[in-house]
């Protein structure tokens, strides 16, 4: 345990998170040695909380400034950190406007990607995927699910690719698109990197 608060602090005090993370852990030594556990608890997770959301920043830094033709848009880079919460880390990013926009998303420790992860990996869960506008493909060696919407009143075309890595979700999503597009983009994304740095 030691080491881990050790390696966490680290990172933290290298990314400009340091006074946050430091405050909250001598909160949690001192309130751990009187015996108020709760404080103590309330610390540590606010501790783990600032360590999303740096990790989460140096996510951010690698995703692509442009999906496609379409710029990223700076006031709307989200970062989160939800430790004792159902989720951990969420990051997301949007591009351009309406009708042609897009996003990318990446979470972690969420019970939606135990289910895609199933259902990737289980001849029998991934055959009853029946759905033509779903399929099976592959990104960068990661089993990924592609869902494709046509929007009935303007004819256009829409995709989300959802890839899970370990306990890390990335969905990239994209209107007015085709396939193509959306997994040329899906294959610059430093899919490894990030499911290593997410962890």
């Amino acid at each position: 345990m030691k080491k881990i608060v050790m390696f966490a602090l680290v990172v933290v005090s290298t990314v400009g998170y340091s006074q946050d993370f430091n405050k909250n852990m001598a909160s949690a030594r001192t309130a751990y040695g009187e015996g108020k556990l709760e404080d103590a608890r309330f610390a540590m997770e606010q501790m783990l909380r600032d360590l999303d959301i740096a990790i989460g920043n140096e996510i951010m830094k690698m995703l692509p400034v442009k999906l496609g033709a379409l710029n990223y848009n700076l006031k709307e880079d989200n970062v989160t950190g939800g430790s004792g919460s159902i989720t951990g880390l969420f990051v997301h990013r949007t591009y351009g406007l309406s009708p042609k926009s897009g996003n990318i998303e990446i979470m972690n420790n969420s019970p939606m990607i135990a289910s895609l992860s199933l259902m990737l990996s289980n001849p029998i869960m991934g055959g009853m995927m029946t759905d033509e506008n779903q399929k099976q493909i592959k990104v960068q060696g990661y089993k990924s699910l592609l869902r494709k919407n046509v929007n009935s009143e303007t004819g256009t075309t829409s995709y989300e690719l959802q890839v899970p890595m370990n306990n890390t979700l990335v969905t990239v999503r994209m209107d007015d698109t085709n396939e193509g597009e959306i997994t040329t983009i899906a294959n610059s994304i430093p899919l490894s990197k990030i499911a290593q740095l997410a962890q």
